[in-house]
């Protein structure tokens, strides 16, 4: 059975449910029947010009594009990881720590994945490649933007506990310790729950997606198992290594506390 191709009615009606929340939120006054709305428009445009260039990328394979592409996904991922920051870092550095991890883990996963397991030629073909990595951009962002908004959050909160640490004599990185390991857990929480209820509460979008196109429901759990390793491996790594990075960026060199470096106080 082949694929059963959607028809721009059958969207306009899914979409329909939709503007019954943002209609239903308004109602409420949430305060978030217009970004509902945007968020839905967005997404639908991205979508399509996603589309569309995809289907040009398949059709020529190009090293040089595929990169520039990655390159563009990861500059939005980092971008969204900085505008969901209540304290975010002043300058450069909120976007340059979310760009630099989501960088390290999920490039690193992504070649892995391409040049070790999957083994495709070459392993850059977009088919793999774009996917895979925009699937691990996606978690490894949610894992990044939880840890750090909890990091600043948490700094800005006990601050005078910080600083009464480092009075006693101990160092940045033992002041802000137990810190740091809960913010770490929670920007993993989200992929932990994730593994925990895949097959058993949800059937993971890979998964549904390469069954609905009519792939063997056997092979379509092996390639979403692969994934979820993946991404959670990416996401752990992301999320090391951004909330690492901005917990010694709230210190000066003489181990003072400085959450002046944060915007938004």
């Amino acid at each position: 059975m082949g694929v059963i191709s959607l028809s721009p009615y059958d969207l306009a009606v899914a979409a329909s449910l939709l503007l019954a929340v943002a209609a239903l939120s308004y109602l409420l006054r949430l305060g978030n029947s217009g970004q509902i709305v945007v968020a839905g428009v967005r997404m639908t445009s991205q979508l399509l010009l996603l589309g569309i260039v995809l289907k040009s990328l398949f059709a020529h394979t190009n090293f040089l594009w595929v990169t520039l592409m990655a390159l563009v996904m990861l500059a939005a991922a980092a971008r969204e990881v900085t505008s969901r920051q209540k304290r975010r870092f002043k300058g450069v550095w909120g976007f340059g720590i979310g760009a630099v991890s989501m960088f390290i883990s999920s490039f690193t996963v992504t070649l892995i994945a391409l040049a070790v397991i999957i083994q495709n030629r070459p392993w850059y073909l977009p088919q793999y490649a774009i996917p895979l990595l925009g699937m691990l951009l996606g978690n490894t962002m949610n894992g990044i933007a939880l840890g750090l908004e909890r990091l600043t959050a948490n700094a800005w909160q006990q601050k005078p506990v910080i600083e009464a640490r480092l009075i006693l004599g101990q160092s940045w990185n033992q002041a802000i310790g137990d810190v740091r390991k809960e913010c770490i857990r929670s920007g993993m929480i989200p992929i932990v729950n994730s593994m925990a209820a895949a097959g058993l509460v949800s059937l993971p979008g890979m998964m549904t997606g390469q069954i609905l196109a009519g792939s063997p429901p056997f092979e379509a759990v092996k390639y979403q198992i692969l994934i979820i390793f993946l991404i959670a491996a990416g996401t752990g790594f992301g999320t090391m290594s951004a909330v690492y990075s901005a917990s010694r960026r709230l210190f000066d060199e003489r181990q003072r506390l400085r959450l002046d470096r944060l915007k938004g106080q």
